[in-house]
């Protein structure tokens, strides 16, 4: 017997969520690497100071936001601010949800439109100091748009099912 396709589903972005906070994991521990470098040139004379370790260090922090929004917007555990009144009761949570999910789905479209735009520009640049080529650095923001959408869809079926059958509330 196959599994419903909303638990496959479930399944398969269960398996993306963990292969992102692998790589948030990978990303944190490798821009210790030109960080130390820079820190250590400093202070101890035999190590030649390196300029490309700046610059990969940034372009990491760039791809550590961006995973660890998608990673913040799947565990609901992104910035928000209070605008609606607090919900009393399972309904109200579904429609205050499919509201601010709805608001959170239109910038996740921006960010893949006009990323999209910005990571074509990536694609004739190169780095003047490493030599990375620039849509390494620009595509984290379509890929988190991207995913943004996916994982607010998720939420977005939470939320219509909690409008469906509020009795079933946690």
């Amino acid at each position: 017997m196959t599994p419903p396709p909303a638990s496959r589903a479930k399944r398969v972005l269960d398996g993306y969520d963990r292969l992102l906070r692998v790589i948030l994991t990978v990303l944190m521990g490798a821009v210790l690497v030109p960080i130390a470098m820079q820190i250590l040139s400093r202070f101890v004379p035999i190590i030649p100071r390196y300029v490309w370790t700046e610059e990969v260090a940034r372009f990491c922090f760039v791809w550590i936001i961006m995973i660890g929004s998608m990673v913040a917007v799947r565990d609901r555990t992104h910035f928000d601010v209070d605008l609606l009144p607090v919900p009393k009761t399972p309904r109200g949570r579904g429609i205050a949800g499919l509201i601010v999910h709805g608001a959170m789905m239109i910038m996740a479209l921006a960010f893949v439109w006009y990323g999209a735009v910005f990571a074509q520009t990536g694609w004739r640049q190169t780095s003047e100091m490493s030599g990375i080529n620039m849509l390494s650095i620009y595509l984290a923001f379509p890929v988190a748009g991207l995913t943004w959408v996916v994982f607010l869809v998720e939420k977005m079926a939470d939320d219509v099912r909690l409008l469906a059958n509020p009795e079933t509330a946690p």
